[in-house]
């Protein structure tokens, strides 16, 4: 490993390209969060969220580097460091309990090689932490083998192997790990990575459909754009729609819509609320419709339907 380990957040110059280990903490259903509180309410239990992140990140000589959205990137000198931040950064936030409201993360983390600005990081290290996140449960903490084989012997006993999958980049399998809160395993199922597939194989990042077209946005293609004009990747047929309506785009592992219309455009989840996104951009964190200019509840017709799937992104196989 690279730098002095116990050298506190901001005590040390840091060099544009070394090894760390790269941390994202993601809030579970934050749409659903803003749909019931509100706009305002639901960023000062966010805003509280990720306050409690950053102090369990500086607590284990981490530091968050940049916060998107619901989630906080973080940066570790030491993988011991980040996996027991990682593990402490849920009942942190069940402690504080912001706004009142039960808060639940999904953590994905990975050691390796990155390149390193002061307000930002790059690299494979942070595109497979990404997808360690999006693939993560509610209260769950992943990381692979690579970040494995540089933790101390004591907190290997927290890690369990779950799966395998192929890494986009590589030849070779990886192995991924949860990270056990609960110290005692003689609860624990085992897993057999021989004949036990854990996760399916991903279809596709973001697979949009409208009339009898699809588009998927993925690595490959990161940014498509809709509307009434011939040029659009998607051309929606909609008198209320502009000819270059809105564009989604990958970032990491999020999908964000982007409006650029005179109308706007309407996005319904799963949740049933719809939601007027007008001139700015909305994660498309699960499942849903969005229609352009006119709203479902006001009776457009014409509908596009789109299902994440941020696995894909990263992944090539699973075993």
């Amino acid at each position: 490993m690279t730098g002095d380990e116990a050298s506190e957040r901001n005590s040390h110059p840091e060099a544009p390209h070394q090894s760390m280990a790269v941390l994202f903490a993601d809030i579970t259903d934050s749409t659903k969060l803003y749909n019931t509180l509100g706009d305002a309410a639901a960023r000062v239990v966010i805003n509280g969220c990720l306050l409690a992140v950053a102090d369990v990140a500086e607590r284990y000589r981490g530091r968050v580097v940049k916060t998107i959205g619901d989630e906080a990137l973080c940066i570790f000198r030491r993988a011991d460091d980040a996996v027991l931040a990682a593990s402490a950064m849920q009942p942190e936030v069940e402690a504080r309990r912001p706004g009142n409201c039960a808060i639940q993360l999904h953590i994905g983390l990975q050691y390796g090689p990155v390149l390193l600005e002061e307000h930002d990081v790059y690299g494979d290290t942070v595109n497979v932490a990404a997808y360690l996140t999006a693939l993560a449960a509610a209260e769950q903490i992943l990381t692979t083998d690579a970040t494995e084989r540089y933790v101390s012997g004591p907190l290997k006993d927290n890690l369990r192997a779950v799966f395998k999958v192929q890494l986009k980049g590589s030849a070779e399998e990886s192995t991924v790990y949860q990270v056990l809160l609960d110290k005692d395993l003689s609860g624990v199922t085992q897993v057999n990575l021989r004949w036990h597939n854990i996760r399916p194989g991903g279809q596709g990042a973001l697979i949009l459909w409208y009339a009898n077209a699809s588009v998927t946005v993925d690595d490959a293609r990161p940014d498509i754009s809709l509307g009434r004009g011939e040029d659009c990747d998607l051309v929606i047929r909609e008198r209320l729609a502009s000819r270059r309506h809105a564009s989604i785009r990958l970032l990491r592992s999020h999908f964000y819509l982007v409006d650029h219309s005179l109308n706007g455009t309407f996005v319904v989840f799963e949740s049933g609320e719809e939601v007027h996104v007008l001139h700015r951009e909305l994660l498309l964190g699960s499942p849903g419709k969005l229609t352009l200019g006119c709203g479902i509840a006001h009776g457009a017709k014409e509908i596009i339907t789109f299902t994440p799937d941020r696995r894909s992104v990263y992944a090539v196989g699973y075993g």
